[in-house]
């Protein structure tokens, strides 16, 4: 039997403390012991990007980081983005369909707005590559990024 660890985590501004074996990955300890199911599984290995979460501010794949990594970092799901610019981006552009993909983007954009609040469509372009959606273009979601960026009150914060 795997021995488990215990694994204090800055999740969402809150300090959490969770019980891990060293093989869980932080997708699995996010959803399964915290209840904090926005991050989607996917592929499972770090291709689709549906399991993106900010670490640090910087969008990662949590299907590929171990749980037992996360002390010493801030880790930002969808859940702790209410209430934001890319949000309401996403509703106000469309940059939907199905959805299962969506909070994926929305961290992996947030990190982009934030990281590069300059960021010409080239930038754009390559940040998205990073996400797969299967039933929709990348149209709305380009177009829901430059809206955040062109927002006169934008502060650089990614809101």
């Amino acid at each position: 039997m795997t021995p488990k660890l215990s694994v204090e985590m800055d999740v969402n501004g809150e300090k959490r403390n969770v019980v891990a074996r060293s093989a869980d990955t932080l997708l699995y300890v996010l959803r399964e012991q915290l209840g904090l199911t926005g991050a989607k599984p996917g592929c499972l290995n770090g291709d689709c990007g549906a399991c993106t979460v900010l670490v640090d501010g910087w969008p990662l794949k949590s299907c590929i980081m171990l749980a037992v990594e996360a002390p010493g970092h801030r880790i930002t799901t969808v859940e702790g983005l209410k209430n934001t610019s890319i949000q309401q981006a996403f509703v106000e552009k469309n940059a939907f369909q199905c959805g299962y993909c969506t909070p994926g983007f929305i961290m992996n954009c947030f990190g982009l707005v934030t990281l590069h609040p300059d960021a010409d469509d080239a930038v754009i372009e390559e940040w998205l590559q990073s996400n797969i959606c299967r039933c929709t273009g990348y149209e709305e979601i380009k177009e829901a990024v430059k809206w955040v960026l062109s927002q006169a009150s934008y502060s650089g914060k990614g809101i």
